[in-house]
C-alpha cells in the first residue's frame, strides 16, 4: 500500500518534481560560474597548480559551463545535453579539485567526502540526461 501510494504522488506530481530536481541541481552552479567569470583566480591558481596550459582559458570556461549549464538546466533548457556536458564536467572537476588519494590525513577526510559528493551530483545529472526535462520546460514549451 505504501509503495503505490509513493509511486501515485510520484506519478501525479512528475512536472514539478523533475522541476524541483533541476533546480536542486542547477542552483549549485549558478553562483559557482559567475563567480568564476567575475574573478577567476583561485581557478586560475589550482590549474596552474596542476600544469594546465593557459588556465585562465580554461578557467573563465569552466565559469561558463557551470553558469549557462545551470540556467539551462533550471530553465529547463536543451536540458539532455546540457544535462550530460555538466556531467562530465563534475566528473572533471571531482578528479582535479579533490583528489584525496594523494592527500593526508584532514585533508584527504574532507576531499574524500567532496570527491563522492560530486560523483552523486554527476549521477543526478546522469538522470536528467536520461529523462529529460519534463513538461515545466522550456524544452517542452
Amino acid at each position: 500500500m505504501l509503495f503505490r501510494t509513493i509511486d501515485s504522488i510520484a506519478r501525479g506530481g512528475e512536472a514539478i518534481w523533475l522541476l524541483l530536481g533541476r533546480i536542486g541541481l542547477g542552483v549549485l552552479f549558478v553562483p559557482s560560474g559567475f563567480g568564476k567569470l567575475m574573478d577567476p583566480s583561485r581557478m586560475t591558481a589550482m590549474l596552474t597548480g596542476k600544469g594546465f596550459p593557459a588556465p585562465m582559458a580554461w578557467a573563465y570556461l569552466a565559469g561558463a559551463i557551470e553558469l549557462v549549464g545551470g540556467i539551462a538546466i533550471i530553465v529547463g533548457l536543451k536540458t539532455r545535453s546540457f544535462g550530460l556536458l555538466l556531467c562530465i564536467f563534475t566528473l572533471v572537476a571531482a578528479y582535479l579539485g579533490h583528489p584525496y588519494w594523494t592527500m593526508a590525513d584532514a585533508a584527504r577526510a574532507q576531499n574524500h567526502v567532496h570527491f563522492w559528493k560530486d560523483i552523486a551530483i554527476a549521477g543526478g545529472f546522469l538522470f536528467v540526461f536520461v529523462r529529460g526535462a519534463g513538461a515545466l520546460s522550456l524544452d517542452r514549451a
